[in-house]
């Protein structure tokens, strides 16, 4: 929502027109009129960008309005760890928001599906999901602070250590590796990151989603943690929300937090379909976590 009256539509989800036909959007991106008071769509849904690529691995693509106007739009990669044809995939890009002005931000980011700006800075921050099949320990998960023309890596390199498979095949011609502002242990999977703004401190702080490793003997991660910053850099990380892993039985996978203007907090699990909303309800008090209606 940019402008109190509109919506962009793009990823896994599935939005419908006002005769209730479906409307796919995982190869672009579409905005269509929203009543926000009602909730009500207003219209019909119009495209905005098409051509996106959607074949592979890591399909879903993640959009969001920065401070300077521009929508920005990351796109994973197609595959765990290969050298992509399609120069849009595993990048951050942006665009006018109305479609036009498509340009490449920053590369090497193998599956950036959580990004924001930093409120004290505008800086912006995205997560980013190291490659499967190298062991337990390895290659660490990262945040990237994200600067135009950067490259971040992937496939050449894991954080600063060349890739087994690919760090031999470096073109000449690629920008300098540029290293994580903080590395999540292996296989964390962390996917959307919040920055929050209504703390009542001077401390800078920002909600994880770690949704969970797959390619690990012992799983890790499985819930969201609260970073706290200095200098652009994570400090330390604690548990914020857990009780999504009970042994090795998986509960849930957190995906994304989202702030609402009271700074209450919600967080989305697509192991179970649910979004969770949490409360401040004091000092003295424990938080109150309540599971949305389907």
């Amino acid at each position: 929502q940019r402008d109190g009256f509109r919506i962009c539509c793009i990823g896994t989800g599935i939005a419908r027109s006002q005769d209730h036909q479906p409307l796919e959007c995982r190869d672009g991106i579409g905005k269509i009129a929203l009543d926000v008071e009602r909730g009500e769509i207003k219209g019909d849904y119009t495209r905005i960008l098409d051509g996106l690529g959607d074949r592979g691995n890591h399909w879903s693509k993640t959009i969001g309005f920065g401070p300077d106007g521009w929508l920005y739009l990351s796109s994973g990669s197609t595959c765990n760890v290969c050298e992509e044809t399609d120069p849009q995939r595993a990048t951050m890009m942006r665009l006018q928001a109305d479609g036009s002005e498509l340009e490449i931000v920053a590369t090497g980011l193998r599956n950036s599906v959580g990004f924001d700006w930093a409120p004290w800075s505008d800086a912006l921050y995205a997560t980013d999901n190291g490659r499967d099949l190298l062991g337990d320990n390895f290659p660490p998960c990262e945040l990237n602070r994200i600067e135009k023309g950067s490259f971040y890596g992937w496939p050449y390199f894991n954080a600063t250590t060349p890739d087994p498979d690919f760090g031999h095949r470096l073109p000449e011609n690629m920008p300098a590796n540029r290293p994580p502002v903080h590395e999540f242990r292996a296989h964390n999977a962390p996917l959307g990151i919040r920055f929050l703004q209504h703390q009542d401190n001077d401390e800078k702080m920002a909600l994880v989603a770690l949704h969970g490793s797959w390619n690990r003997s012992e799983k890790i991660g499985y819930q969201v943690s609260v970073a706290f910053l200095e200098n652009g850099k994570i400090q330390r990380i604690e548990p914020f929300l857990t009780g999504f892993l009970d042994g090795e039985t998986t509960l849930g996978r957190p995906v994304d937090v989202v702030v609402e203007p009271s700074g209450a907090l919600l967080v989305s699990d697509d192991h179970r379909g649910a979004v969770y909303r949490i409360r401040y309800a004091g000092p003295s008090t424990t938080p109150t976590l309540a599971r949305s209606t389907p």
